[in-house]
């Protein structure tokens, strides 16, 4: 009878552990990125008296010793994303997790809002950990933007046309064409194609550059044989001198399908690209659509820093928490890192948080059997101590 109370004293003390553990559960049941744990108990057994043993032994006599709180199993399905307007809040759709370095040893979470903090470094918010991405030897590495909080100013080299210049009209304009010195300052130019409409000459435009000003910046000679372009006009080349800036040699870029077509009065040639730029101060940091560190500048360009890593673990019961989302670690296996999107992983996403993946239903009938078993289990309890104290009423009698 005294090993009847010991054993429903251990169910008593294994549906308090599971208490616990769905009390976590529903407490945290709005904690971003939070796991829940699975409920779970293990029977003890003790064979031929040798101690409690777990499982069975055929052959043996057998004597149930109760039951145990079972070992902590974590549930790392997948939680809801939620859309945020932050480009550094980040979410894995699919397996893997965010690596975050600083302290004695890297650590990881599912999800996570991070920010630029004032050393340069992307770091969880709250923490002094930081965000790591893939380097180029393929080992993981924190991303500091501090040496690229401004974009230098480029010089123009290069202003691509496209599309036709009648052969009907007499003259087409470009305008609004901005070029960029050495030192970043830009200037307005605009290109007029005159066609020479000399007896007997066909297929020849002049060529002006003008700036706002009016000023003639350079001028040249633009060539057609039946409607295609000239392969030695292909390309013409206008130099200019800014104040105080280097010289600068712009190639007005003709190859790249340009035609003189009749096309009555209208022409549709255009200018589709012009390279340089001037300075620009970092106005976004935010993770691209392939998992990439993208740093966007006020002048318009754009730099990458580093595909974010994400860690691949075989086992993930080996990691263990520690709080906040994170979670450390410990195990033999070795950590694989792998870019979004990539075999083994999910995808890294900005803008979107992982909510808690516990499911309150599930929790609630948990509950309800957790509290049948301890109430069964302190009855057990009750009934062995009537029964004892039956057994000293005999004595009396």
């Amino acid at each position: 009878m005294l090993g009847a109370i010991y054993i429903g004293m251990s169910g008593m003390d294994a549906y308090e552990k599971g208490l616990q553990t769905i009390s976590n559960n529903v407490a945290n049941l709005n904690t971003l990125g939070f796991k829940a744990t699975e409920v779970s108990f293990t029977d003890l057994f003790d064979y031929g008296g040798q101690g409690e043993m777990l499982g069975s032994n055929a052959g043996s006599w057998q004597s149930g010793n109760g039951v145990s709180y079972g070992t902590p199993f974590i549930d790392f399905s997948q939680g809801t994303l939620n859309q945020t307007s932050q480009g550094l809040d980040l979410a894995i759709q699919g397996g893997g997790f965010l690596m975050l370095l600083g302290g004695a040893q890297p650590v990881y979470a599912r999800t996570g809002s991070f920010k630029v903090d004032d050393q340069g470094f992307i770091s969880l918010q709250g923490s002094d950990r930081h965000l790591a991405v893939i380097g180029p030897d393929g080992k993981p590495e924190a991303v500091n933007v501090s040496a690229k909080r401004t974009s230098p100013p480029k010089a123009t080299t290069t202003i691509t046309f496209s599309d036709n210049l009648s052969s009907s009209a007499t003259d087409a304009t470009v305008s609004n064409l901005s070029v960029y010195d050495s030192n970043g300052v830009k200037q307005t130019w605009t290109v007029k194609f005159t066609r020479n409409q000399s007896s007997g000459v066909t297929g020849n435009w002049a060529v002006q550059v003008t700036d706002s000003t009016g000023r003639t910046v350079g001028t040249s000679t633009l060539n057609f044989i039946g409607g295609t372009i000239d392969p030695t006009t292909t390309k013409l080349v206008i130099n200019d001198t800014p104040a105080g800036a280097d010289p600068l040699a712009v190639t007005l870029d003709f190859s790249s399908g340009v035609t003189s077509f009749s096309s009555g009065t209208t022409s549709t040639i255009q200018a589709t690209a012009v390279d340089g730029n001037g300075p620009g101060d970092l106005s976004d940091v935010a993770v691209d659509e392939n998992g990439q560190i993208k740093l966007t500048y006020s002048n318009g360009k754009t730099d990458l820093e580093g595909a974010v890593a994400v860690a691949d673990f075989r086992d993930p019961q080996q990691l263990q928490r520690i709080g906040n989302g994170i979670y450390t670690h410990n195990g033999t296996e070795q950590v694989t890192l792998r870019a979004s999107n990539t075999a083994g992983v999910g995808t890294v996403v900005s803008k979107q948080l992982e909510t808690s993946n516990v499911d309150l239903s599930k929790e609630f009938g948990d509950l309800i059997l957790v509290q049948r078993g301890y109430q069964a289990s302190s009855q057990v309890v009750s009934v062995a101590n009537d029964m004892i104290q039956q057994l000293f009423g005999i004595r009396g009698q």
